[in-house]
C-alpha cells in the first residue's frame, strides 16, 4: 500500500531522454503558506529569499504531498548528478471555451489518432485536461498511464500506414481547434527580458547578498574608500553581465522572430486548401510545399521528394539529425524522400531505422527544390511544432544550458564554506573578547560582524573568473571563440582528445585517383586519372555520372564535396529537366545528365535520374533509380563503403579477392568507394515512387571501385606529436573505413612506428551462437605477410612497463560490445585508439563512455557527424568559418587541429592562474583575520587607510593582474593539479598561515616587551611623555598631539603600527610566491603590470616603514618607532618570505619529491582508467589476439574464451551456459 502511494506520487518525465526529470506531486495547504508569509514578514524577507534560492523548501512547507493525479503543485528534480528542483503549478484547460459542442461520452475519442494522448488526457464530463509546462514544453496528465505526457508532437507509436492514412486527407476544423488549445501554437517565442528582472537575478545570487551585508556593515564603521571601490566594480560587473544576457535575449529573439509570422498552405479535411499564419498549425496538418519555404515546424515527408539546405541551423540540439558542410563551411543541399506506404504495424521510425531523417524537415532549414511526384504537390505532415522541434529543442539548449561539473568549482564552494566557518569562529571570540570588556553590545555585535566577513573577500568571485575572461580575449586572438567561458578551466584538464577524421585530420577536398573496374568477377586494370584520358563508358561510368545527390541550382551545381569531385571526373554536364510527363510519367524536375566536351564517346545521349535514395551515415550507402536515354528499361546504380555494397550485390559478380583488393588500398590510406547496378524492368513507369528501397537495392551486380585520395592536413602530424609527448591519448573517431583511418593513424604517427594494432571485431548474438568478440593482429591478418610486430612504450599506454598496442574497431563492433560485452568495454576503451564506421549516436556514446573512465575528453570535429560529439565532451572543438556555434563550446575559424594545443595551453594557463588567485584571496583573508584578531585582543583594529592600502593598491589590483600572464608556449607532460582541495594546495595554505601566525603572534607579543612601548589607549600621558624615546623627527614630536585623547577601541597602537607593515608584506609575499610561472605560464616577470605593481607595492610599504613624515603617520594612524625596530620588522617579514617560498617553490610544488612520497607510501591515482591501466599491467593474458571470446546468454558483462574453437565445433549444450549476470559500470562524476 505504501508502495502504491509513492508510486502515485511521483513519476518521471521524459524517461530515457537527455533532460529526464522526476516529478512528485503536492497539494498546497492555505495555513502553512499564511504561517510562510508571515515568517517571510517577520523575518525581513531572509525566509523568502531562502524559498528563492531553494525552492524546494517552499514546497515542503507550504504543501503537502500527495498523487499527482491530485497535485496543483508539482516539484521536479533533474536526475543527473546536480540534482536541481524547480517547483511548476498545474493548470487546467477547459474544452467548453471551445465555439463547438464536443461529446462527454468517455467510449468516443477527442481526435482521430488513436495514439494521441490527448484521448487520455481529457476529463469527461468535465471536458478538462490538466497540464504542466517545463521549460517551455507543454504536459498533459495521461490518466491511463498516471503519467504527465509531452503534448505538441505526434505519437511515435504511429507507423507509416497511421500517418499516411489516418492524416494523409487533413484534419477536420474541429480536431484542429481541439489540438491548438491542448497543444498551443506552433511559435518558438523568445522573451526579451526586461532589465529590472535580469538585474533582480543578478542581485539575488547568494553571493552578491553576502557581499551587500558586508559591504552595508563596512560603510557603517566608515570604512567608505574600500567599500565604495568593491560596489563599483560590483555594480560594473552586474551590469556588463545584465548587458550580456540582455543582449544575447535580444539576438536570440531575432533569431527566432520571422519563425513564427510564415504563411503557409494546409489542406483541411473536407475543405480543400486553406492559408493560414504558420502559429496555427498543429501536429496531423497537412503541410503543401509550393517551392522555397523556410519550415515554420517538423514534418515528414509524405508525397514528392524535395532539397533542403539544412545549414540554416548552427548545431544538433539533440543527436537524431545532421548538418552537413562542405569543406568552406557552406551547406550542402540535402535531398529529403517520402516516407514509404507500407502496411505493417511497427512504428515508422523503427521501419526506417536510423534513416529516418531522410523523410523529416525540420523546423528553420529551408526548402530550396521541390519535385512533386506526379499525383499533385508535395506534401507533408506536421510532426512537431513549437519548442518540441529540432530548432524549438536546439533554442531551449540555449535558455537552459546543462551546467557544468567541474571539480574546481565545487571545490571552491567548499572552500569558501570553510573559511565563513573560521568567520564564524572569530565571530564568538570577537563577541566573547567584547562582552569581557563589557562594551556595548551594539559595538560588541558590530565588532563580531567584521570579524565574521573578514574572511571571505568580496572580490573572490570576480577574481576567479577574471583569468577566463583573459584566456578568452586571447584564444579570440588566435581566431578561437569561446561561447562557455567556464569550459576554459576544464581544457586545462585534458588528457583525452577525439578527432574525426575527414575535414580534421586530413584535407577536406578528395583528389581522384583511379578507378578499378571489374568484368566477368575479376578486377581489370586500373584507370589512372593522372592520365589525363576520362572515365571510359560502360555500367562504372554511368554509375558515377547519376549515382549522386547533386542538384543544379541557379545555374551551378552544389552538393556533397565527394560527389562533386566523382561527377567531374566522368566530364558530364547536369541540365535542367524538361522532360515530357506522358513520355515518363515522372515530373519535368527530374535531373538530366549529358556528356561534356571532355567526356568518353558514349552512345548515350543523356541519363535521367528518376529517384534517390539517399545517402545516410546509417546505412553507408545511397543509390539511384535512372533512365538512359533510347533504354526501354530503368537502371538501379549504387554506391557507398565497399563492404555494404558488396553485400546487396549477387556474390557471383563479386571478385574472389575483393576484401584483398580493398585492403590493397585502404592500407596505403585511400578512401575507397563501391559502386553496383542492375536493370529494373517496370511496366508502369509511374510506379517507380511507390518501389521500397528494400527491393531497388537487391540482386545488384557489382561494378568495381572508385579510389579518391584523401591527405593529410601539413599541421596534423606535428600536432599529434606535440600531444603524444605531453603524454595527451590521441583517438580517431570517423566515420570512414576501418582499413583506411588505421593507415591514416599510422601516416600521421597517432600509431606510433613499430606499435600493434588489433582489430576487434564483435557480431550479434545467432539463432545458436551467442554474441562474439574476435581479436585479431592486423600484422596476422594476410598469411604469410612477414610482418614482424615489436613492442615499444609508448605514451598512450601509460602503464609502466606496458606494450605499444592499439585496438581497432568498428562502429557496428562498438555497438556488440556495448550491449553485449559492457564489462569489457572500458579494458579496450583504454588502448583503444581507431573507431571507423562510427554513426553520430555512436561518437556521442563513444565520449560518454571515455568520461566514465574518468577522462578529461575534448572532441576536435569539422561539424558534419560531430554535433553530439561535440556537445556531448569536456571541451568540444568546431573547425568552422562561423565565429561561433551553438553546436560546441569552441569553434575554431582555423580549419586544421592546431587549436587544440592552443586551447589546453590556455585552459592550463587559466587553471593555474584561478589557483593562484583563489589561495593568495584565502590567505589574504586569514592574514587579514589572524592581524585583526590580535588587535581585538586589546579592542582594537586597523585603521581606515591602513586597510584601504592593503585591500585596494594590493589586493583588488593583483587579483585583476596576477592572470595576465601568456600560456606558456610548450605543453608540459603532465597536468596541474584539477582539484582545490588537494594536498598540495591544503599544504600550502595551512603551512602559510602556520608561518603567518608565528611570526604575527611573535611580533605582537615582542613589541610588548620594548622598553618604550606603553598601552597608548590606557595610558596617553605615558606615550607622550615618551615619544622622544622613539620619534626621529622633532617636527613630528612637537606636533604629534593630535591624538592626545584616546578611548577604548582606537586605531593608534604600538601594536597595530608593528603589524600592519608585516601583514602588507606578508599579503604582497603571498602575491609572489602564489603566481606560478612555468611549466604552465610564462614567467612572472613577462606579466609587466603584475611585476610593476608588486615593486610598487614593496616601495610604498617600504617608505611608509621607514619615512617620519607628520601626515603619512596621522593619515596612516601610526606611531612613530625606532629605527632599530623598523628594521626587526623588515627583518621578519624577510625571513618569513624567505622561508614560505623554499617550502612552496622546493617542496610543495616539487613534482618529482610528491610522485616519491606517492610512490614510497603506495598513493595510487584513483582514476577508473589508472586503475584498469595497472591491473591490465599485470594481466599476463592480456592484450588478446588470435582468439575469440562468446558472451554467456548473450548478458552484458560476462564472457568466455572458446579461442580457436569455431561455432560449429561448440556442443549445443556448452553454448548454453547459466548464471546471472550483472552489469559493472563506471559511473564517476565528470
Amino acid at each position: 500500500m505504501e508502495k502504491s502511494k509513492k508510486d502515485d506520487h511521483q513519476a518521471v518525465l521524459n524517461e530515457g531522454e537527455e533532460n529526464e526529470l522526476e516529478v512528485f506531486g503536492y497539494h498546497t495547504q492555505n495555513l502553512r503558506r499564511a504561517l510562510c508569509l508571515v515568517t517571510a514578514i517577520l523575518t525581513l524577507g531572509a525566509v523568502q529569499l531562502m524559498f528563492y534560492w531553494r525552492p524546494e523548501w517552499w514546497v515542503w512547507t507550504s504543501c503537502i504531498p500527495c498523487p499527482l493525479q491530485e497535485a496543483d503543485t508539482v516539484l521536479l528534480r533533474t536526475t543527473d548528478e546536480f540534482r536541481r528542483y524547480m517547483r511548476k503549478k498545474v493548470f487546467c484547460l477547459h474544452l467548453s471555451t471551445l465555439k463547438f459542442p464536443i461529446s462527454k461520452n468517455p467510449e468516443e475519442p477527442l481526435v482521430a489518432d488513436h495514439h494521441s494522448v490527448i484521448n487520455q488526457a481529457v476529463m469527461k464530463p468535465e471536458l478538462k485536461l490538466r497540464c504542466i509546462q517545463v521549460q517551455k514544453i507543454r504536459y498533459v496528465w495521461d490518466f491511463l498511464k498516471k503519467r504527465f505526457q509531452k503534448v505538441g508532437l505526434l505519437e511515435d507509436s504511429n507507423s507509416c500506414f497511421d500517418i499516411h492514412h489516418t492524416f494523409g486527407l487533413g484534419l477536420t476544423s474541429e480536431e484542429q481547434e481541439v489540438r491548438r488549445l491542448v497543444c498551443g501554437p506552433n511559435a518558438i517565442e523568445v522573451e526579451i527580458q526586461p532589465i529590472w528582472k535580469l538585474l533582480v537575478k543578478q542581485v539575488l545570487n547568494p553571493f552578491y547578498v553576502f557581499q551587500a551585508f558586508t559591504l552595508t556593515l563596512w560603510l557603517s564603521q566608515g570604512y567608505i574608500e574600500y567599500s565604495v571601490a568593491i560596489i563599483i566594480l560590483t555594480v560594473i560587473s552586474i551590469v556588463l553581465s545584465v548587458y550580456d544576457l540582455r543582449q544575447q535575449s535580444v539576438k536570440l529573439h531575432k533569431l527566432v522572430e520571422d519563425h513564427n509570422k510564415v504563411q503557409v498552405t494546409i489542406t483541411v479535411r473536407d475543405k480543400g486548401l486553406q492559408e493560414l499564419e504558420s502559429r496555427l498549425l498543429v501536429p496531423g496538418d497537412i503541410l503543401i510545399l509550393p517551392g522555397k519555404i523556410s519550415l515554420p515546424c517538423d514534418a515528414v515527408l509524405i508525397d514528392g521528394s524535395c532539397v533542403v539546405n539544412e545549414g540554416m541551423l548552427t548545431g544538433e540540439p539533440i543527436s537524431f539529425w545532421t548538418l552537413q558542410k562542405g569543406p568552406h563551411g557552406e551547406s550542402i543541399p540535402v535531398t529529403k524522400t517520402p516516407l514509404p506506404q507500407t502496411e505493417n504495424t511497427m512504428p515508422w521510425k523503427s521501419h526506417s531505422l536510423e534513416d529516418y531523417r531522410k523523410h523529416v524537415l525540420f523546423c528553420g532549414t529551408e526548402v530550396i527544390q521541390v519535385k512533386p511526384s506526379g499525383q499533385g504537390p508535395v506534401r507533408a505532415v506536421v510532426l512537431q511544432t513549437g519548442y518540441n522541434t529540432a530548432k524549438g529543442d536546439l533554442v531551449r539548449s540555449i535558455l537552459y544550458p546543462r551546467p557544468l561539473n567541474f571539480k574546481l568549482y565545487n571545490d571552491a564552494f567548499k572552500f569558501m564554506v570553510f573559511l565563513a566557518c573560521i568567520g564564524v569562529v572569530g565571530f564568538f571570540y570577537a563577541l566573547g573578547v567584547y562582552m569581557y570588556h563589557e562594551v556595548p553590545p551594539r559595538e560588541t555585535a558590530t565588532m563580531a560582524l567584521i570579524l565574521l566577513t573578514a574572511t571571505v573577500p568580496p572580490v573572490l568571485p570576480a577574481a576567479l573568473t577574471i583569468g577566463n575572461v583573459y584566456a578568452q580575449k586571447r584564444l579570440k586572438k588566435k581566431k578561437i571563440f569561446c561561447i562557455s567561458p567556464q569550459r576554459i578551466n576544464m581544457c586545462g584538464q585534458i588528457n583525452l582528445v577525439c578527432f574525426d577524421k575527414t575535414g580534421t585530420l586530413t584535407e577536406d577536398g578528395l583528389d581522384l585517383w583511379g578507378t578499378v573496374p571489374t568484368a566477368g568477377n575479376c578486377f581489370q586494370a586500373v584507370h589512372s586519372f593522372a592520365s589525363g584520358e576520362p572515365v571510359p563508358w560502360g555500367p562504372l561510368c554511368a554509375a558515377m555520372t547519376s549515382c549522386h545527390s547533386l542538384i543544379l541550382l541557379d545555374g551551378t551545381i552544389q552538393g556533397d564535396p565527394l560527389d562533386l569531385k566523382m561527377f567531374e571526373g566522368t566530364g558530364w554536364n547536369m541540365e535542367d529537366g524538361q522532360v515530357a510527363s506522358c513520355k515518363f510519367g515522372m515530373s519535368d524536375s527530374s535531373p538530366v545528365i549529358k556528356p561534356g566536351p571532355e567526356a568518353s564517346q558514349s552512345p548515350v545521349d543523356s541519363i535521367t535520374i528518376l529517384r534517390q535514395f539517399p545517402f545516410s551515415s546509417g546505412l553507408q550507402r545511397m543509390s539511384v533509380i535512372a533512365q538512359l536515354a533510347g533504354d526501354l528499361h530503368l537502371h538501379v546504380y549504387m554506391k557507398g563503403a565497399p563492404e555494404m555494397v558488396a553485400r546487396f550485390c549477387c556474390s557471383e559478380t563479386v571478385p574472389e579477392n575483393f576484401l584483398q583488393e580493398l585492403r590493397n588500398y585502404t592500407v596505403q590510406g585511400f578512401r575507397v568507394i563501391a559502386l553496383a547496378h542492375k536493370t529494373l524492368k517496370m511496366e508502369r513507369l509511374s510506379d517507380v515512387d511507390r518501389l521500397a528501397r528494400e527491393k531497388v537495392e537487391s540482386e545488384l551486380t557489382f561494378l568495381g571501385l572508385l579510389i579518391m585520395e584523401n591527405r593529410l592536413k601539413k599541421e596534423t602530424r606535428p600536432v599529434l606529436k606535440e600531444l603524444s609527448e605531453a603524454r595527451i591519448r590521441t583517438v580517431m573517431v570517423t566515420g570512414d573505413n576501418l582499413q583506411t583511418a588505421i593507415t591514416v593513424a599510422k601516416n600521421s604517427e597517432m600509431i606510433p612506428l613499430g606499435s600493434q594494432v588489433i582489430i576487434v571485431e564483435a557480431n550479434e548474438p545467432g539463432d545458436l551462437v551467442p554474441a562474439s568478440v574476435t581479436w585479431q593482429l592486423v600484422g596476422t591478418q594476410e598469411p604469410g605477410s612477414g610482418k614482424k610486430d615489436t613492442y615499444i612504450d609508448i605514451g598512450n599506454s601509460c602503464v609502466p612497463g606496458g606494450k605499444g598496442y592499439h585496438f581497432a574497431m568498428s562502429g557496428k563492433s562498438y555497438q556488440v560490445l556495448f550491449h553485449h560485452f559492457y564489462s569489457m568495454l572500458p579494458q579496450i576503451l583504454v588502448n583503444g585508439t581507431i573507431f571507423a564506421r562510427m554513426s553520430p549516436g555512436q561518437k556521442s556514446s563513444l565520449v560518454e563512455e571515455f568520461q566514465k573512465l574518468n577522462y578529461y575528453v575534448g572532441m576536435c570535429g569539422d561539424g558534419a557527424n560531430d554535433c553530439g560529439a561535440l556537445k556531448m565532451a569536456h571541451a568540444g572543438i568546431s573547425l568552422s568559418e562561423q565565429e561561433a556555434s551553438v553546436a560546441s563550446p569552441f569553434t575554431s575559424k582555423t580549419a586544421n587541429i592546431e587549436c587544440v594545443p592552443h586551447l589546453i595551453r590556455e585552459g592550463r594557463a587559466a587553471l593555474v592562474s584561478s589557483f593562484g588567485v583563489f589561495k593568495y584571496l584565502t590567505m589574504y583573508g586569514i592574514i587579514q583575520f589572524i592581524g585583526t584578531s590580535l588587535l581585538y585582543w586589546q579592542l582594537q583594529l586597523f585603521g581606515n587607510y591602513q586597510y584601504l592600502l592593503q585591500d585596494v593598491a594590493i589586493t583588488l589590483m593583483v587579483s585583476l593582474t596576477m592572470s595576465i600572464n601568456h600560456a606558456y608556449p610548450k605543453l608540459a607532460p603532465y597536468r596541474p593539479a584539477g582539484q582545490l582541495l588537494s594536498p598540495q594546495l591544503l599544504l600550502s595554505v595551512f603551512m602559510n598561515s602556520c608561518f603567518t601566525c608565528i611570526v604575527l603572534v611573535s611580533t605582537f607579543l615582542s613589541v610588548k616587551q620594548q622598553p618604550w612601548y606603553c598601552e597608548v589607549y590606557k595610558y596617553s600621558e605615558c606615550f607622550l611623555a615618551n615619544q622622544s624615546n622613539f620619534s626621529t623627527n622633532t617636527s613630528l614630536e612637537q606636533n604629534w598631539t593630535g591624538n592626545a585623547t584616546l578611548v577604548p577601541a582606537s586605531v593608534l597602537s604600538f601594536e597595530g603600527t608593528t603589524l600592519w607593515p608585516i601583514v602588507t608584506f606578508n599579503c604582497i609575499s603571498a602575491a609572489f610566491i602564489f603566481s606560478k610561472g612555468k611549466p604552465f605560464r610564462k614567467p612572472i616577470y613577462t606579466n609587466y603590470l603584475f611585476s610593476l605593481l608588486l615593486t610598487s607595492a614593496v616601495g610604498l610599504t617600504l617608505f611608509i616603514l621607514f619615512s617620519d613624515f607628520q601626515d603619512i603617520y596621522r593619515k596612516m594612524e601610526f606611531i612613530p618607532t625606532t629605527m632599530s625596530w623598523r628594521i626587526s620588522i623588515l627583518v621578519a617579514a624577510f625571513v618569513q618570505f624567505c622561508v614560505a617560498f623554499f617550502v612552496e617553490d622546493a617542496i610543495l610544488q616539487n613534482r618529482e619529491l610528491w610522485l616519491l612520497i606517492k610512490k614510497e607510501f603506495g598513493f595510487y591515482s584513483k582514476s577508473q582508467y589508472r586503475v584498469l591501466q595497472r591491473k591490465l599491467a599485470e594481466d599476463p593474458t592480456w592484450p588478446p589476439t588470435n582468439r575469440t571470446d562468446y558472451a554467456v546468454n548473450g548478458k552484458n558483462g560476462f564472457y568466455i574464451n572458446r579461442a580457436y574453437e569455431s561455432p560449429e565445433e561448440v556442443p549445443k549444450g556448452k553454448l548454453t551456459l547459466g548464471g546471472q549476470a550483472s552489469e559493472q559500470h563506471f559511473w564517476t562524476r565528470l
